[in-house]
């Protein structure tokens, strides 16, 4: 096999928000009924952003037994949060004008409201609404970078630095000195507890520079307060997981804690060697680790990029070395998730090679659009065609895994037709068919999210198994220029680490068969090895996904 697939990996490593051109189900008697608010300000260049932010709240919500309703706060309906077990405010437009009647009830309500980021003031600066002496803590403004970064200071600082669990959440930061371009969310909430019978500080954040501190979540009563916007940046060590673990005290839901650990061997194919398959499953075996398997039923290399140049297509019927390893990984705890039905395009470049395993299949990368001739039909058609291919033999994949994790949102909503779960992470758009250069109006938004938990209902319908620690990847640009990114055991590692702050985080990643073949040279096995002794030793459980069968 060709080191090319090294590539894989790249599309989601770091799981931004981006614009193009961007645990267990709780039992309880019913959902618990939560609204979702968000910012639309019409006309803005970032009207969409609220939608965005609030498709991905939504998603953690998911993770509950929640009935979800979403909708922008512009078209609040006075009583409404009166009407709901919670509603959540996605503060992400300076200084939107909020509606009148969602102060009015937001001031006064005993229901639980957490709210984001931007426009308290409109609340506690307004006197008829008794905001400090009501909640007991005042708010003072916001907090951005230290100072403008700069040549001479390009890492001013900012309020950066999350306080959990014995952990520091790094918000991420970058700025590009060429066009003086900040890639960051600096912005955070000042407020200070001025009655702590009423309010308490539940997480603080630190100035990374100064060492100054601030209450980043406050709680007084049923009103929660989060001082910047978590959905923004996120990554698998930042505090997108204090939130995900806070809504289970938000919701008041008492989740055991548990530690689940899963390994999925990715993109295996007709080009996989059965003794690399045979070596990692004595191994796996050996650790009494059951595990899944990303398979594509069909190898295509349409443009012969592979082949010296001459066409290639090989059905699983004709992949007898793929045949021999799934065989004999099915044998010994493996379980079959799959994997799209060629994981590339038609006869295009999408983008590498056009070659299984390389490109995308149910989304054009190239021109940033759904593919041509996406629709329900197309997508079940490949869907259907790679259940059959394995069906022949027997084998009967336990789930759906989208190539590159990326695809249209009319594929997403097709994957649950014929999967009841999704092990995968998801991209997400703002609208069915994204305008992501606002030629229509208002720009649409993509964003990427990975999940620390299971995932019962996301916002497409799918019950989604998480990956979220990554995998292990080697800088080997001397065989494939493309393939220049090291990702180390280490930082899985590190990633689970960060995961345990989550009450019923898991620890779930992948790992490319590939790496163990003697000529690219790498460490593949050991660092496996090394990865697994050190999740092991942190405590958690390790479990096949097809072991986690639905509960809805």
């Amino acid at each position: 096999m060709s080191a090319k697939r090294s590539r894989t990996i790249r599309t989601l490593s770091l799981v931004l928000i981006f614009m193009f051109a961007g645990g267990a189900a709780t039992a309880s008697a019913a959902p618990i009924q939560a609204l979702i608010l968000y910012d639309s300000e019409p006309g803005s260049t970032y009207n969409k952003l609220g939608k965005a932010y609030a498709i991905m709240l939504s998603n953690l919500l998911g993770g509950f037994d929640t009935a979800i309703e979403m909708k922008p706060v512009e078209e609040y309906v006075a009583g409404q949060i009166d009407t709901k077990d919670i509603t959540f405010y996605l503060g992400s437009y300076y200084d939107n004008a909020l509606p009148a009647a969602f102060l009015t009830d937001a001031a006064t309500t005993n229901r639980s409201l957490v709210w984001f980021k931007y426009n308290l003031w409109s609340l506690a600066w307004n006197s008829s609404y008794n905001f400090e002496a009501t909640r007991g803590f005042r708010f003072d403004g916001l907090a951005g970078l230290n100072a403008a970064p700069s040549a001479q200071n390009m890492a001013p600082g900012f309020y950066d630095t999350i306080l959990y669990k014995q952990r520091s959440m790094v918000k991420y930061y970058d700025y590009d000195i060429l066009t003086n371009t900040v890639f960051a969310d600096p912005d955070t909430g000042i407020t200070a507890v001025t009655n702590p019978t009423i309010a308490t500080t539940v997480v603080e954040v630190e100035n990374g520079e100064t060492g100054q501190r601030l209450p980043y979540v406050i709680r007084s009563g049923n009103f929660w307060y989060v001082a910047d916007m978590p959905f923004s940046y996120i990554g698998p060590r930042d505090r997108y997981l204090v939130i995900a673990d806070l809504l289970h005290d938000m919701l008041g839901v008492n989740t055991p804690t548990e530690r689940l650990a899963m390994i999925r061997l990715e993109d295996v194919g007709a080009l996989t060697n059965a003794s690399v398959m045979q070596t990692l499953t004595d191994y796996l075996f050996s650790q009494q680790i059951e595990f899944s398997i990303a398979a594509i039923p069909r190898y295509r290399d349409p443009l012969g990029q592979w082949n010296g140049g001459v066409p290639q297509e090989i059905p699983f019927a004709l992949a007898t070395q793929f045949r021999q390893g799934l065989t004999y990984a099915l044998q010994r705890g493996g379980s079959v998730v799959l994997h799209g039905y060629t994981h590339q395009y038609g006869n295009a470049i999408n983008p590498w090679t056009g070659v299984s395993g390389d490109d995308f299949e149910f989304w054009d990368i190239v021109n940033n659009r759904p593919v041509v001739g996406d629709s329900t039909e197309w997508v079940l058609g490949r869907v259907d065609a790679g259940i059959a291919e394995f069906g022949a033999f027997g084998i009967q994949p336990y789930a759906w895994e989208t190539p590159h994790y990326h695809a249209s949102a009319t594929a997403n909503r097709a994957f649950p037709q014929r999967f009841d779960t999704t092990y995968n992470r998801v991209v997400y758009y703002t609208s069915d068919v994204p305008d992501f250069a606002g030629v229509n109006g208002d720009p649409d938004f993509a964003v990427g999210q990975f999940f620390p938990y299971i995932i019962h209902r996301d916002y497409y319908g799918q019950r989604i198994l998480p990956e979220n620690l990554g995998n292990i990847e080697y800088d080997i640009s001397d065989v494939d220029p493309a393939s220049y990114f090291d990702y180390t055991w280490q930082d899985l590692l590190l990633n689970a680490e960060y995961a345990l702050v989550v009450r019923n985080g898991v620890a779930s990643f992948f790992f490319h068969p590939f790496w163990l073949e003697p000529s690219l040279g790498t460490p593949g096995l050991a660092d496996l090895q090394n990865l697994v002794d050190g999740i092991n030793q942190l405590g958690f459980t390790w479990v096949d996904g097809s072991e986690l069968t639905p509960t809805e």
